[in-house]
């Protein structure tokens, strides 16, 4: 039994939507809070620690606990992506070279030893750490890679969420043009969802002379999580009602 949700339309949903949140939320803990990112880093590996742990124990899919692990692992992203970026100096075309490294080797090295990168059928074992292990690095480079679009390329960020956005569809007519590349497209769209999230949570947070509409990252997290677990318990309820 797979331990993985269906990838559907209403999964893509609740992903950005949990995209956003991690931008939202991480941003809350080491700005608004100011705890800086090393210490939000840690809290968030904490918190994904114990979500991870939960979902590697449990035998069947839940959602709440899938999506749980999402939404740790975008905000571990968060902090992690500008903790590379700034507290290193590293730069974000340089972390994000890094992390768009560090997901192709995961991924190479998941294909030469089981034959196979899966999204769909996760059932455990050696799939299940490659899969989670996938998602943290692909969110944490889809933070690189939103920031550094948006700042260093100059495209603010409501262009630069045009921009992935406008990427996501190619990405579905890729999909559409060649099925048996499944797993390339929906890794592909894994990434480009995060920078497309990242960037839709500064455009909702950021003061409005930096192109953003300043709504405050503590409440916009909260709306975004209401909105999130409103949809998933909707979603699978409809799911079991169809059964």
């Amino acid at each position: 039994m797979s331990k993985v949700p269906q990838v559907t339309l209403a999964f893509w949903a609740i992903k950005i939507l949990a995209t956003t949140l991690g931008e939202t939320a991480g941003d809350a803990v080491t700005m608004t809070w100011n705890l800086g990112y090393a210490k939000g880093s840690l809290i968030f590996l904490a918190a994904f620690a114990v979500a991870l742990t939960a979902q590697l124990s449990a035998r069947r899919c839940l959602p709440a606990l899938y999506w749980a692990v999402v939404v740790t692992t975008t905000t571990v992203g968060t902090t992690m992506s500008d903790y590379l970026d700034r507290s290193l100096g590293l730069g974000y075309p340089r972390a994000s070279a890094l992390l768009l490294g560090l997901v192709l080797l995961t991924l190479a090295v998941w294909r030469l030893t089981r034959g196979r990168v899966q999204f769909q059928e996760v059932t455990g074992g050696p799939d299940e750490a490659f899969y989670w292990l996938t998602i943290l690095l692909a969110n944490t480079l889809g933070t690189a890679l939103g920031d550094f679009t948006a700042d260093d390329l100059g495209f603010g960020f409501g262009r630069a969420a045009l921009l992935f956005a406008g990427l996501l569809v190619l990405v579905v007519g890729g999909h559409f043009a060649a099925r048996r590349l499944d797993a390339l497209w929906f890794w592909a769209a894994y990434i480009l969802t995060r920078p497309f999230g990242a960037t839709l949570g500064d455009t909702l947070t950021k003061p409005l002379d930096m192109g953003g509409l300043d709504l405050g990252r503590i409440a916009s997290s909260l709306v975004l999580g209401l909105a999130m677990m409103l949809l998933i318990q909707f979603h699978y309820d409809r799911k079991r009602g169809a059964r």
